[in-house]
């Protein structure tokens, strides 16, 4: 290591109206807990309290000293100004050493009164995920490190006590390095930046628990549904260096969780001020690129025409048999994408293949009551019996937008038109009394999956079909669907179970509230549309607190790391699922709404750091990324210790769905469709 590591370590409070700390959680020495654990190679390691000691007319306020001799001195400094206190806390080796320090502090609040937030993972207790993924089913104290954190940041939430304290790390995340093993006690290969952030029941109150280099316990999440022992990282420091690691500490007011998630993501957005990702590729080169997937994926041989965009292999990105038209093939929406781009660059093959996508579809593509047959296994002979209300939901959504198209080109599809409306007749029949929509169910019309999750995803094809078929119906159906989102989802703030491959709180679901509520807030007035506003504006809030403020570093070697890929901007996907991807769909279009509404710049402002940031791994010649045909945009990018079954950190899963992946990114570069749908 042999050179001066300089990052420093701060805990800050700031103004008392808005972040403060309360007597009974502030840092003063009698509320922590510091300990250091050091590592002989080959031998288990050994930890040591520390315990405070005044010092008069020093740098520093404090010495945090063991009962035994350490070849470790930590210092801390305490620094309290206009309102804040800050604190900063040094580690330098007397002898080499490897280390991995620890830090608690005490918030106050009794651990059985409390939900927890740790932005882009944890949610309350994380109930809504099985016990073989993170949660309180398994234990109520948890650590974890901190890439897998949309914000490397803890709160904790007493509902008893109306606060929320906050510990957010804030340093220069630039280091990663390699470990040879998983689980137990790791000596990392290099130094890394990545810390750890949690928190733990001590005696049946709250305690937050941060500290550095990473440590997981009493679980580490390596993949789906797959814990693994715990993990504790140590790191070398040199005789002669010193290291200094930096959080900050912060306690609000917050009437419940909503208000706590919305105050804190405020927080952190205003802590990281993430920016544009300065990348070359215009709106223009994005759609150039990605529509060689139309060209590429096309399948003309079988009964309907597709575009394979599932369970492709990266190393290849060959044809499979599975035509999908909604999560997560798409091929209606990539036909409908292919077919007004084809048309706006005179591609005459984009507008033939999109047209046989629809004609084949509207001959062969349903099921004996209607519904769309949504997953087709051709080599198999296989068609999935169940539906789903987000699949069918995407598939109307799709056709509707085609159908608007032809309207303007003067062309009529009575036959589309026809079937769309039997899709939207049954929803009326599906709905529940209380506007809720059944996940899954079967031609028959018995549920399989009775969890509303996915409701909103129904909410935009009810719209558009009020829209486009003038029946007031479909309105009042959508306004059903919002009245079960406002009771069951958004007033709870507790947004689950959209995502069709996992059980657990997702991103999609708060993304799918926030763009439902935001369509019916286009086409109402008045009082009606100011609170159809306001809900968009909670869900978003949620669906916000998935995406990423800051950068995750990669070790070399890693390849995300080596192309310089930039993590700000992408959403962690799920509890259960714990990668980043691309998926955004119209949600931009949401934020840059509601920062008009609401004068708010931080929406506009994060959805252009999203948009630029997604154009990041865009496969062209010289520059593929990872993936074997250009265009084909990269899906599961795994950017912590966790892999959905191959590669793991800086790669990518071995098989992916360029389907939705290139249908997210098109609409996000086709900015305005629903208005233009709605409000013409």
């Amino acid at each position: 290591m042999g050179r001066l590591v300089k990052i420093v370590m701060s805990l800050v409070v700031v103004s008392a109206t808005t972040f403060s700390f309360a007597e009974a959680g502030g840092y003063y020495p009698e509320n922590v807990r510091v300990a250091l654990a050091l590592k002989v190679p080959g031998n288990p390691s050994i930890s040591y309290e520390l315990r405070p000691v005044k010092l008069e007319d020093n740098y520093f306020n404090y010495e945090w000293r063991s009962d035994s001799k350490l070849p470790v001195i930590v210092f801390h400094k305490v620094e309290k100004m206009d309102n804040r206190t800050k604190l900063t806390v040094q580690l330098s080796a007397v002898q080499d050493v490897y280390f991995s320090y620890r830090q608690q502090i005490k918030t106050g609040y009794k651990h059985d009164d409390c939900q927890f937030y740790m932005p882009g993972f944890w949610y309350r207790r994380n109930l809504r995920s099985p016990k073989e993924a993170p949660s309180f089913h398994t234990s109520d104290s948890w650590l974890v490190r901190e890439d897998r954190l949309s914000t490397p940041l803890t709160a904790a939430f007493s509902p008893a006590n109306g606060k929320s304290m906050s510990v957010i790390r804030i340093d220069k995340f630039d280091k990663e390095a390699l470990a040879t093993h998983k689980e137990g006690e790791v000596i990392v290969s290099g130094e890394t930046s990545i810390g750890y952030t949690g928190f733990e029941n001590v005696g049946g109150m709250t305690v937050l628990s941060y500290g550095f280099p990473y440590r997981e316990a009493p679980k580490t999440y390596i993949r789906k549904l797959t814990l693994a022992p715990a993990v504790e990282a140590f790191q070398s420091l040199r005789k002669g260096d010193s290291i200094t690691l930096t959080w900050e500490l912060a306690e609000i007011d917050a009437a419940d969780f909503f208000e706590c998630v919305q105050r804190t993501w405020e927080y952190c957005y205003d802590t990281n001020r993430p920016q544009p990702v300065d990348t070359p590729y215009t709106v223009d080169r994005m759609k150039e690129v990605l529509s060689n997937f139309f060209v590429e994926s096309y399948v003309d041989n079988t009964p309907t025409h597709y575009y394979s965009g599932v369970e492709l292999k990266t190393a290849t990105c060959d044809h499979v048999d599975v035509a999908e038209i909604g999560f997560v093939g798409r091929t209606l929406l990539n036909a409908f994408n292919a077919l007004e781009y084809g048309t706006q660059q005179n591609r005459r093959e984009l507008m033939n293949s999109a047209n046989s996508v629809f004609d084949t579809y509207l001959q062969n593509g349903f099921s004996p009551a209607g519904f769309f047959n949504e997953v087709v296994h051709y080599n198999r002979g296989f068609k999935e019996s169940k539906h789903s209300i987000r699949r069918q939901s995407e598939g109307v959504y799709a056709v509707l937008n085609y159908l608007s198209y032809e309207k303007q080109q003067k062309r009529k599809h009575p036959e589309w038109e026809k079937r769309i409306k039997g899709i939207l007749d049954s929803f009326l029949r599906l709905q529940n009394e209380d506007g809720s929509f059944p996940r899954k169910f079967k031609d028959d019309f018995s549920i399989v999956d009775g969890t509303g999750g996915s409701t909103p995803s129904a909410t935009l094809p009810l719209v558009m079909a009020y829209k486009y078929f003038k029946d007031k119906r479909y309105l009042e159906s959508a306004k059903r669907t919002v009245g079960y989102l406002e009771k069951e989802l958004i007033s709870k703030a507790d947004f689950f179970s959209s995502t069709l491959d996992a059980n657990c709180e997702d991103k999609e679901a708060s993304l799918y509230a926030a763009t439902a509520t935001y369509y019916l807030a286009l086409v109402t007035k008045g009082a009606e549309r100011a609170h159809y506003a306001e809900l968009s504006k909670k869900a978003a809030y949620f669906a916000l607190s998935w995406y990423y403020t800051w950068d995750v570093p990669f070790a070399e070697g890693q390849m995300l790391g080596d192309i310089g890929l930039k993590t700000r901007g992408w959403g962690n996907v799920s509890v259960e699922n714990n990668h980043i991807d691309v998926f955004v769909f119209e949600f931009a279009d949401v934020l840059n709404w509601l920062s008009k509404e609401y004068s708010e710049p931080r929406f506009s402002e994060f959805a252009q750091v999203i948009s630029t940031s997604m154009r990041q791994l865009l496969p062209y010649e010289g520059h593929m990324c990872g993936v074997a045909k250009v265009g084909f945009y990269p899906e599961v990018v795994q950017h912590t210790n966790w892999d959905y079954g191959r590669n793991g950190k800086g790669y990518y899963n071995n098989i992916f769905a360029p389907g939705w992946t290139v249908a997210s990114l098109w609409e996000l570069f086709s900015p305005g469709r629903a208005e233009k749908f709605l409000l013409k």
